[in-house]
């Protein structure tokens, strides 16, 4: 990997010197609001590239960011979307057991009230009944 990147930065200093060598006439350089001084046009060239390069890996550090904080937005509208499938099914099952019929109604159908209410009446008398002798 290390001999990669060495061979690359040979390449890129072989093609900045020829492309120097090559456009060795003076140019001067009006930036809009200043005059910069003459300089040598595979100089100017070279400075051009390399601006160009370190802009575009800028916009593109920022437009991976974007893409990388939309996707997970999205990730995380999935998995709300989810979450809210699960609570609405949750609700279901709770209503479902809280209208469904006890075990006593189950068993023994609609009396089983009527027998828990003979059953408290009984109490209640048989405590009244106590509290009479005392």
């Amino acid at each position: 990997m290390r001999f990669l990147l060495f061979v690359l930065l040979f390449l890129s200093f072989a093609y900045s010197l020829g492309l120097v060598l090559a456009n060795n006439t003076e140019v001067g350089v009006n930036l809009l609001f200043s005059q910069a001084p003459t300089m040598n046009l595979g100089l100017l060239l070279i400075l051009c590239l390399i601006l160009g390069i370190v802009i575009g890996m800028l916009l593109a550090l920022l437009l991976f960011r974007v893409l990388q904080n939309k996707w997970e937005i999205s990730r995380l509208q999935k998995a709300n979307t989810n979450l809210q499938e699960q609570l609405t099914q949750a609700n279901v099952v709770i209503d479902r057991q809280a209208t469904a019929p006890s075990v006593e109604e189950a068993v023994y159908g609609s009396t089983a009230t009527n027998v828990h209410d003979n059953h408290a009446a009984k109490d209640e008398a048989a405590t009244l009944t106590k509290q009479k002798r005392d």
